[in-house]
């Protein structure tokens, strides 16, 4: 029997957007009319994405969701209206010694916070964050040194390394770090940044119980919301960490699965 929700958390690419889509794709009229069901129901519908805020903005708006926004892995939680509600800072020592790690190394780094969007080098992976983020790229080749305190580090090296760059800033930094793997990017941030720990925050101000939330979402970066919410929901083409993570794997192809998960969230009436 599927539990009645009262918050959803959804994340938006490879969840909401198909893999592969364009990075100005946004959700399709199935997905929308679902999010509109959840609505009129009274359920809290919300987004949680790896994305910066410019490039939330669109997808919620066309969803018409006017909540807060979990952002950068819940480094940045934004207010409907962009303003930054809260931020979580990489300690600045610790960022100084990234960069140098990764320009010792010859890896290009990604420094940035809620607003900017730096690199010491362009890289396809750093103008597809900066294209689905809706921001410019800035090059900076010294961004510890451009007084902006990174909420975000990413350490771009390649598929052979990656992995090995993991496993060196876990044993040098342990908790003092959140680390995240992206195929080519080695993604850096405070402790406290997670998607999971920014949906606890937010269910906890609204007087909503872990068991009424429902958290869909298709990777490693949805790992902490999916094992922390009461309900969890991945694709069928999510990965094997958020497949191990959900309660749920869904059904159909691309993103129908998602669609047909929250019109059976809106059939149960949550108003008191």
């Amino acid at each position: 029997m599927t539990e009645t929700a009262k918050l959803v958390a959804l994340d938006i690419d490879g969840t909401l957007l198909a893999p592969g889509v364009p990075h100005n794709a946004v959700p399709d009229d199935e997905l929308v009319d679902a999010v509109t069901a959840l609505r009129e129901k009274g359920v809290i519908v919300m987004l949680a994405t790896g994305r910066m805020y410019p490039g939330t903005a669109p997808i919620a708006e066309r969803l018409g969701i006017d909540q807060p926004v979990i952002c950068q892995q819940g480094a940045s939680l934004h207010e409907a209206d962009g303003s930054l509600r809260r931020g979580y800072s990489i300690d600045q020592n610790i960022a100084v010694e990234l960069y140098e790690y990764a320009m010792d190394h010859g890896y290009s780094v990604s420094w940035f916070d809620h607003e900017r969007y730096l690199v010491t080098s362009k890289t396809p992976a750093s103008d597809f964050f900066a294209a689905v983020s809706g921001v410019k790229v800035e090059v900076n080749p010294r961004p510890h040194e451009s007084g902006i305190r990174a909420t975000g580090i990413d350490i771009i090296s390649n598929e052979k390394v990656s992995t090995d760059v993991h496993r060196m800033l876990e044993a040098r930094y342990g908790s003092r770090v959140s680390l995240l793997d992206f195929t080519t990017v080695t993604a850096v941030h405070e402790p406290r940044a997670s998607k999971g720990n920014a949906l606890a925050l937010i269910a906890s101000e609204l007087g909503i119980h872990q068991s009424e939330v429902l958290a869909i979402g298709d990777g490693i970066n949805d790992v902490s919301m999916l094992t922390w919410a009461g309900q969890s929901a991945t694709p069928a083409h999510g990965d094997a960490f958020a497949k191990d993570a959900a309660k749920e794997i869904l059904e159909g192809e691309g993103v129908s699965g998602v669609a047909a998960r929250l019109l059976k969230a809106s059939e149960k009436d949550v108003r008191p």
